[in-house]
């Protein structure tokens, strides 16, 4: 009998009719790359979870619940919570190292007031107003805001007033402390109580973040197809990048991408770009962001998520990072100035005319291959997605279609039924599968497809068979050059 029966046994002498069901043939359509959202920070002793364990999060109020309402773990989970992602979100928390110091900041007011007003604070891109009667003494301002900042425990800062001067404590110890914003007016309108004076000394003094390595273990195999990080230093960078290489080989075909936010001026960034060099990162950067690095790099990744759930082919301009609070128009970049950001590893963001920031472009760090020449086969984002997506896609087709199937060379005279697969069967499924993928917008030239595609049994191994494909991605209309010639 050449039919290739599952479970039926050939020799069964006992009468009666028995019908198995294979599902071998039941996929006919893409199969869908789930998405799902990593985010990684630290945590506060108010939090009902653990440090290191995984934790599916559903709402920022959960956040806040299992991490400390105002951690930065918390305020990650705020941004990524405000693009009102569809995809499922997963948090696992550090603790604030043992050695580890909190960074405080202070704002020094002198006073009294000589008219009424309204003092309009800013911290971590999270506005706070307070009512400034005429005549209110220095002390008083301090005292009334330290009251206001503590009520609101979402904030990654306390507060403590004393002599007119309020310092500002993070909550979460460590360098990531030392970037939280503090000002005073942002928007047009806003400005300082007649009397009042308050200058600013910005946060310092956090030092020592966990170490980064010690979630790595409790991941395991567990796919994660966006990484939402705080950390820029050398040693988490290093070791995040390992990981996320060994993700993307292919022995564990589980690849995601690590999602970073940060504050500098242009000439650091450039600097930081251009030491970077990884297809696995993505690096948001501004001047003078209001909000914490690691909500914008919350925002960005749920942004990416959704989009590339849908498409991972299409580009990510103009997608909204809702909550986050944009750099003042002073302190954006322009047209030149981003131009190189792009060209030293740095994604970019604009505000447009309601004042919403926007992404721009999202591009990787990878800027040369192995032989440090310049290579831009991985910059862009898109181009990253959708190789996993592809590879996705074939790899749980084939696993679906040819289970337990023997390999035999084309031409082999084996009954009909028989679960067999040759080279020839074998390369026009990739094909189908191309030219499904086509007609998704995913790749396009078929022709050159199919004309180097190679599949071929191995010379060494009698068992394997080899598939050699390369598929022409779909690019993406991020320029266009036009030249008008005018006739007078």
């Amino acid at each position: 009998m050449p039919i290739s029966f599952l479970g039926i046994n050939p020799s069964l002498r006992v009468p009666g009719v028995y019908v198995e069901i294979s599902n071998s043939r039941a996929l006919r359509g893409l199969f869908t790359l789930p998405r799902r959202l990593l985010v990684v920070g630290q945590r506060l002793t108010t939090g009902t979870q653990a440090a290191l364990t995984l934790q599916l999060v559903t709402s920022e109020a959960q956040g806040a619940e299992y991490f400390g309402s105002g951690s930065m773990l918390h305020g990650m989970l705020r941004a990524v919570f405000a693009q009102r992602p569809f995809v499922p979100v997963y948090a696992i928390a550090l603790a604030d190292a043992g050695a580890s110091t909190a960074a405080t900041g202070q704002i020094a007011f002198t006073g009294p007031s000589t008219a009424a007003g309204t003092l309009y604070l800013y911290l971590a891109g999270y506005r706070l107003t307070l009512a400034v009667p005429s005549g209110t003494s220095a002390g008083a301002v301090a005292s009334g805001l330290a009251t206001a900042v503590n009520a609101a425990t979402y904030l990654p800062v306390t507060a403590n007033a004393a002599s007119g001067t309020i310092t500002f404590t993070a909550r979460n110890k460590g360098t990531i402390g030392n970037a939280l914003d503090i000002r005073l007016n942002y928007y047009a309108g806003e400005s300082l109580p007649a009397g009042i004076g308050a200058p600013i000394t910005p946060m310092a003094g956090g030092a020592t973040d966990p170490d980064l390595s010690t979630i790595l273990p409790v991941l395991g195999e567990e796919q994660f197809t966006e990484w939402v990080i705080p950390y820029l230093d050398a040693t988490s960078l290093t070791a995040l990048d390992a990981e996320l290489e060994s993700r993307w080989g292919p022995m564990r075909q589980n690849d995601g991408r690590a999602f970073f936010g940060t504050s500098r001026t242009h000439a650091n960034l450039v600097t930081f770009g251009a030491s970077l060099n990884s297809k696995h990162f993505v690096v948001a950067g501004l001047e003078n962001l209001p909000a914490p690095g690691y909500e914008l790099a919350g925002a960005v990744a749920a942004q990416a998520a959704m989009s590339a759930q849908n498409d991972p082919a299409r580009p990510f301009t103009t997608l909204p990072l809702e909550g986050i609070l944009p750099p003042a128009t002073a302190d954006a970049f322009i047209t030149t100035e981003r131009d190189i950001l792009l060209h030293n590893g740095i994604s970019t963001a604009v505000v447009d005319s309601g004042g919403k920031l926007r992404i721009e472009r999202l591009i990787t760090t990878y800027q040369k291959n192995a032989n440090l020449a310049a290579d831009i086969s991985f910059l862009d984002l898109t181009a990253v997605s959708t190789l996993g997506y592809l590879r996705y896609d074939l790899r749980n087709y084939l696993l679906n279609k040819y289970p337990r199937h023997k390999l035999a060379d084309d031409g082999a005279q084996y009954g009909p039924g028989q679960a067999i697969v040759t080279p020839s069967v074998m390369k026009a499924e990739v094909v189908g599968r191309f030219r499904q993928w086509e007609f998704l917008g995913l790749v396009e030239n078929a022709d050159q497809f199919l004309t180097d595609l190679v599949v071929e049994r191995n010379v060494q191994d009698p068992n394997r068979l080899d598939i050699l494909a390369s598929p022409d991605l779909v690019n993406q209309l991020l320029v266009a050059g036009v030249q008008l010639e005018f006739i007078l």
